[in-house]
Formats: structure tokens, C-alpha cells, sequence
């Protein structure tokens, strides 16, 4: 895969990312929001790193693509659609802490979305969140995602409050 937009490209990892993007997965917001996606030494990551590799043209399990900024050529985080329950799939991302704030995680997403949902062929992609993460929820909202539940539900193994919401891939999209 290889995405670009004004600033940034999308691609598959390689094995040599592992120091960066372990150091990316321990910041302060990953551990508080996706604290499955933190590993702790560059070792785990590799391991990590070779899995998501050999995923890359299938469609059984998580697909996951780094965002590198042009500019700079730093890995500043990933996207990544994971299968769930029912034939169902949600998108996820991060940004490391060091870059939020500069709309990177919006501009991912909206040339993500529509590339990876015809890829795997579907038309609704789930974006899930925990309601206290309200910058994750106004990327949603940016990209088009429109909310379906707000409340307790199951995130990640134990009863949170979430923000379910679904994003539809509709021909010609204004937005995305």
C-alpha cells in the first residue's frame, strides 16, 4: 500500500521500524487508550512488526500501515483496519503524543478510509473509542463518522464508556 497526501505517506511497515515505533507505542495517550498496542522493549516489536507484515494482502486479520511525515520522514504513528465481530471491521489509529495537535490523524484518515474499505470490500468501517478520549471522537466526526452508541459497552475486555461510531463509504463522499 502507498498513500500520499499534502503531507503524509501511508505504507507497509518493514522490520526496521521497530526502535521507532516502539518508542511511538509508550507514550502517555497509548497506554491510557490502547494499552494492547504498547510494547515495552524493540524485541516484542519486531515480533509485533512480523505478524502485521505477513497480514499484508489478506484480509483474516489486522491491517496496519505506518504514517510517515514527509517532510521529516518520521513514523509518527499507524493506521489500521481490524476485523471484529460478524464480518464487521473498525478502524484505529495513533498519532504519537510528540505530533497530535497538527491534524495528522484527520488527514490519514480521510485517504485511508476510502482506499482501505474498497480493498477489503466493505462499506461500513466502526471507529470505536472510550468517551473520555474526545480528540479521537473529533477525528471521527471529521472524517465523516457519524455516531451509533454512546454508553457502557465492552472495550477491550472490560465495561467502559464508549463512543461506537460508523463511518459509510458512499460513492463520491464530500468529506472523505
Amino acid at each position: 500500500m502507498l498513500i500520499e497526501t499534502k503531507r503524509l505517506i501511508i505504507t507497509e511497515f518493514t522490520i526496521d521500524m521497530a526502535e521507532i515505533v516502539q518508542e511511538n507505542s509508550v507514550d502517555e495517550d497509548n497506554k491510557r487508550f490502547v494499552p494492547d498496542e504498547v510494547w515495552e522493549t524493540v524485541e516484542e516489536t519486531k515480533e509485533t512488526l512480523e505478524f502485521l507484515i505477513s497480514q499484508y494482502g489478506s484480509f483474516e486479520g489486522p491491517l496496519v500501515y505506518p504514517i510517515i511525515v514527509k517532510e521529516t520522514n518520521n513514523n509518527i504513528g499507524y493506521v489500521q483496519l481490524i476485523p471484529i465481530d460478524d464480518g464487521k471491521w473498525e478502524i484505529g489509529y495513533h498519532i504519537a503524543k510528540k505530533y497530535t495537535g497538527n491534524g495528522y490523524a484527520t488527514e490519514a484518515l480521510k485517504a485511508f478510509l476510502p482506499v482501505i474499505s474498497k480493498e477489503a470490500g466493505v462499506t461500513e468501517i466502526y471507529g470505536i473509542c472510550l468517551k473520555e478520549n474526545e480528540a479521537s471522537e473529533a477525528v471521527m466526526k471529521k472524517c465523516g463518522f457519524v455516531n451509533e452508541f454512546t454508553g457502557v459497552g465492552n472495550y477491550q475486555g472490560v465495561d467502559r464508556e464508549i463512543v461506537r461510531n460508523v463511518w459509510k463509504n458512499i460513492d463520491e463522499r464530500a468529506n472523505c
